[in-house]
């Protein structure tokens, strides 16, 4: 090829060129890179965020929220990862002044260095850190990031504590309640000193989101934490913020102060171990020491949302909830073994959410904005949504998986039986998003009845509802490593008496006033055993139980006739579409007669010894609530 102006070309292809000029080799296939080292190409490769006056004033908030109850001032943050952002540490916010009385002390030696603050990263972001600076956190091979939560691998409900003031005057407190009273001076120095250990550190993890997807009554939440980890998990869990949305976020509603990898003092009143989980409803804040599990995140906003919703009298409900494509919307109540996940996960309906909900005047809103899945034993046959949300983005907590491949073996309890996997909803393919629907028209209460003496299902009054729902009633098998073997009863108020705020009868009545309001129907369905107690009956058949449930969805129990049963009175119906009518009826499956009628008196008077704790409560009218739902119960 000829040369021109004096330059001979090397050749050519559709790449790119090389030319030689003045006896020198030239490369002309691309624009050459404007970086002089590998960490300035390194810098180019990730756009930089603005920082805007809005970025400020997000820091001044947050340096707020970590104030000292001591000092009156936050600490100095700046934006960013410490790692790659040395050089903005003269760019930090100034102390942002938190208004309260306090005594002048001098300046100590947090108050010279700076904090790192890392607002709502994404998913990616929280992979590299949780790779890099926590031990212990992986990429299994379906790309969950799988991690370990320290010593607790589950929560600790007699380390979790409420201020008791004025403002919680109200709650349920004493014999059978889940609230464990402490006073306020306790709560600030649990307070301060997760504060402390916070403001100690090179980084904070800040997240800012939402509870509630009804936007006329979602509530917003900081998090502020010190592993990724845990912030990952609230992202998932949590309502995710547009842009737009973060940009007018404010001042949140509650926030928690998450200093789970730090003890709390055991000499500090009140304390009973080295865990504290602390409820201050008046300051809305919680906080979190001596534990890292992150389902104390999760369940510490629920119980603030029994507390909130039904002030505004909207009702906070444990339970899961779908909706069918003509938009009939099914509740779900049921406690662990009931069936409740498999149940109210129904690919031929819309899944409102699985855990968390609120009922109110526009209808039923989700709580959260992710699912927290039990994994073991999980197989891509019995829950394909939940094996197929398992991919990046998603947390798998206290898992084990194969050192080389890193695939997971859900069998495994080494760490813990009670592995979990937390991802988004939307990662759950039949989601309803925005995750909200109308009024409710079936009402379902589910128990695992292992004395085998309930039917499959009946049908019951607003009465009868309000008094299953307190119960919150299954039967629990022990191993055989404990020697027993009979069924054991267990008893949770409102599907959720770890959770509740208020008097469980409270909540019932409001359950009972919507239903009655809107027209919606109580069903309590047994997904236990039949033809005689455990070791001598058997399991009702989980496609019996879908045909019971899809009859219910369809309207034709309300279009059949019905029995009524002794001792509980539960009107029984005569016939369901696919289901033998004579296992609608428990007595008729028992050999022995005899045996079934006893047993029967048995959980009857398991019933009602039950209630008797919330029958006792003699406050604020509550006691004669209690024993009017009461006469709903077993009588015999």
């Amino acid at each position: 090829m000829e040369a021109k102006d004096g330059q001979a070309w090397l050749g050519t292809n559709g790449y790119g060129s090389r030319r030689e000029e003045d006896g020198v080799c030239h490369d002309d296939s691309a624009t050459p890179v404007r970086a002089n080292t590998v960490d300035e190409l390194h810098s180019l490769q990730r756009k930089p965020q603005v920082v805007e006056d809005r970025h400020r004033l997000q820091l001044q908030s947050i340096s707020a929220s970590l104030a000292s109850m001591t000092c009156g001032i936050g600490p100095k943050l700046v934006n960013g990862d410490p790692a790659r952002k040395k050089e903005m540490a003269g760019k930090a916010v100034t102390h942002h002044q938190h208004h309260i009385t306090v005594p002048t002390i001098t300046v100590s030696d947090s108050d010279l260095k700076f904090t790192h603050v890392l607002y709502n990263l994404s998913p990616s972001e929280l992979y590299e850190h949780a790779i890099k600076y926590e031990k212990g956190s992986f990429i299994t091979s379906s790309g969950a990031l799988a991690t370990l939560s320290g010593a607790k691998t589950g929560r600790s409900p007699r380390d979790k504590r409420v201020v008791k003031d004025e403002t919680t005057d109200d709650l349920w407190w004493g014999k059978g309640s889940p609230n464990i009273e402490m006073d306020e001076q306790t709560f600030l120095i649990n307070r301060e000193r997760a504060v402390d250990y916070l403001n100690s550190l090179d980084k904070v993890f800040v997240n800012d989101q939402f509870l509630n997807w009804d936007p006329n009554n979602r509530i917003k939440v900081r998090i502020i934490s010190a592993r990724a980890y845990h912030s990952l998990f609230m992202h998932n869990m949590c309502i995710r913020p547009t842009y737009e949305e973060l940009e007018n976020f404010g001042e949140p509603d509650f926030t928690i102060y998450n200093a789970g990898q730090f003890p709390c003092n055991r000499y500090t009143h009140y304390m009973t171990s080295s865990t504290s989980i602390d409820l201050n409803l008046k300051r809305r804040e919680m906080v979190i020491l001596g534990t890292q599990y992150a389902g104390e995140m999760k369940k510490g906003l629920f119980s603030v949302m029994h507390y909130l919703m039904p002030k505004k009298q909207i009702l906070s409900l444990h339970s899961g909830c779908n909706m069918g494509r003509g938009g009939d919307v099914a509740l779900f109540f049921g406690l662990s073994g009931t069936g409740k996940t498999t149940l109210s996960t129904d690919r031929n309906r819309i899944l409102i959410g699985d855990d968390e909900h609120c009922w109110s005047d526009n209808g039923i809103s989700n709580i959260e904005g992710g699912c927290y899945a039990k994994c073991i034993d999980l197989s891509q046959e019995k829950e394909p949504d939940i094996w197929d949300a398992i991919k990046f983005g998603t947390v798998l907590e206290n898992v084990v998986f194969d050192e080389h491949s890193r695939e997971v073996d859900y069998t495994e309890k080494s760490v813990t039986e009670n592995t979990r996997a937390a991802y988004p909803i939307e990662y759950i393919a039949n989601a309803k998003i925005p995750c909200v629907g109308p009024h409710p028209k079936n009402v379902i209460l589910l128990a695992c009845d292992a004395f085998g003496v309930l039917p499959p299902v009946s049908k019951l009054s607003h009465a009868q509802t309000m008094y299953h729902f307190i119960s919150g009633y299954t039967a629990l098998v022990a191993g055989t490593e404990d020697g027993i073997k009979e069924p054991q009863a267990t008893f949770s108020a409102c599907f959720g008496a770890a959770f509740i705020m208020l008097h469980p009868t409270r909540y019932a009545a409001m359950l009972a006033d919507k239903m009655n309001k809107h027209g919606a129907t109580g069903w309590l369905v047994n997904t236990g055993w039949i033809g005689g107690s455990y070791g001598v009956g058997e399991r009702i058949s989980l496609a019996y139980t879908r045909k019971i449930i899809d009859a219910i969805h369809s309207g034709e129990l309300l279009a059949t006739s019905y029995k009524k049963t002794d001792v509980f009175g539960l009107d029984i119906p005569t016939k369901v579409e696919g289901v033998p009518s004579e296992l609608l009826e428990p007595i008729n499956t028992w050999e022995d007669k005899d045996s079934y009628k006893l047993t029967l008196l048995k959980l009857a008077d398991l019933f009602k010894r039950n209630f008797k704790v919330f029958a006792n409560y003699k406050k604020g009218g509550v006691s004669d609530l209690a024993d009017e739902i009461a006469a709903a119960g077993p009588n015999f």
